[in-house]
């Protein structure tokens, strides 16, 4: 699968990314013992974002090698 096609940024890249920021997400909200409306959503979706564009440049190096 090359990286240029639209299979690989829906099927490959783009589920990969969607599943590590929402378990990225889910693990910084069950690390801290706080309340859902006293929570740094900022910092919460910053934190995910850059593990789904880290997911997503490991895709690319993942599969260009292959």
């Amino acid at each position: 699968m090359k990286i240029f096609t639209v299979a690989f940024w829906r099927d490959y890249a783009g589920e990969r990314a969607i599943k590590t920021f929402s378990q990225t997400a889910i693990a910084a909200l069950g690390a801290g013992s706080v309340g859902l409306f006293s929570i740094d959503y900022a910092s919460l979706f910053s934190l995910a974002g850059g593990a789904a564009l880290l997911s997503v440049l490991t895709s690319i190096v993942a599969k260009s090698k292959a």
